[in-house]
């Protein structure tokens, strides 16, 4: 009974190391030691219980360490050392520059050749731009034809 004692408690220590890993960094140590406890307790069961709860002791293990690891997820989740903060536009946060959509439509010239990016003259502003993937030459006239997230897509200039 003393050994059922011992492997019992040596895998929770195992449990508990490894749920211990997703909250403490200490760069795979305490995973070394879980491992260690592990590995300790099914030796401990192989050599003085039997063969046949050795191995059922490991296909238990099969399928405790992923769970404890689900657990540590969980754990790391509601952890006061994870970032609780989501970035909202309500809050100011932004992906996109302020002001690039009133680009859209206006027409103006490449400065330097855009294959596919470079740079363009809209208005008075110069203007970091993108194409479709169509390489197109310094000095052509250029129509800006979106703008997404911090692109402002431009094509070829139509004349009518």
């Amino acid at each position: 009974m003393k050994i059922a004692l011992t492997v019992i408690v040596l895998q929770l220590l195992g449990v508990a190391a490894i749920i211990a890993e997703f909250i403490i960094p200490s760069f795979g140590l305490i995973s070394v030691v879980a491992a260690a406890l592990f590995v300790l307790s099914v030796y401990m069961v192989f050599t003085e219980v039997s063969t046949q709860m050795g191995y059922a002791l490991l296909v238990a293990d099969i399928f405790l360490v992923p769970a404890a690891v689900f657990v540590g997820a969980k754990v790391l989740e509601h952890s006061p050392v994870t970032l609780k903060k989501q970035l909202k536009s309500d809050d100011g946060a932004t992906s996109q520059k302020i002001g690039l959509d009133h680009f859209l439509g206006l027409e103006g010239k490449a400065i330097t050749d855009l294959r596919p990016s470079g740079v363009a003259l809209l208005g008075e502003e110069r203007i970091d731009v993108v194409t479709r993937g169509e390489y197109i030459e310094k000095e052509s006239a250029i129509t800006v034809i979106s703008v997404t997230a911090n692109s402002v897509i431009v094509k070829v200039a139509e004349y009518k």
